[in-house]
């Protein structure tokens, strides 16, 4: 393979993206204020990757390279520093909230469906009960 100017450019963007996920990132810049101090969290993860290859020769097929690099940050909370305590505030996250409840809520749905469907059939099976629509000879 042979390497270009461009490759070299993809190698020392993901260097750059790697050095810069640091712990500055995760902890942000302290604010002051009333002899308070508040350290907000983060949450950061990254990842990359790439790859290269050509085609078959005899069909003219050039060669290929790429590549890409992704970071994806949350914030957990923030630590408050007064009188010489430490309080940990988590963030909320309201969405991931949401969706626990709709899980929730749609597994109850099925759970019921298939309890009353089991109790149906039971019931259909029991001596002396008439099945809707069948009649008695």
């Amino acid at each position: 393979m042979v390497a270009t100017s461009e490759g070299t450019d993809v190698l020392r963007t993901v260097r750059e993206a790697v050095t810069a996920s640091s712990a500055g990132r995760v902890f942000g810049e302290p604010v002051a204020e009333n002899g308070t101090i508040m350290l907000p969290v983060a949450k950061i993860a990254g990842g990359g990757g790439g790859g290269g290859g050509s085609g078959p020769a005899s069909e003219g097929q050039p060669e290929g390279s790429g590549g890409g690099f992704g970071t994806a940050a949350r914030g957990l909370g923030v630590f408050v520093l007064r009188d010489g305590k430490v309080r940990w505030h988590p963030a909320v996250d309201v969405n991931r909230i949401v969706l626990g409840g709709q899980v929730v809520a749609v597994t109850a749905v099925l759970v019921a469906g298939v309890l009353l469907r089991g109790r149906q059939r039971q019931a259909l099976r029991r001596p002396g009960l008439r099945r809707p629509g069948l009649r008695r000879k």
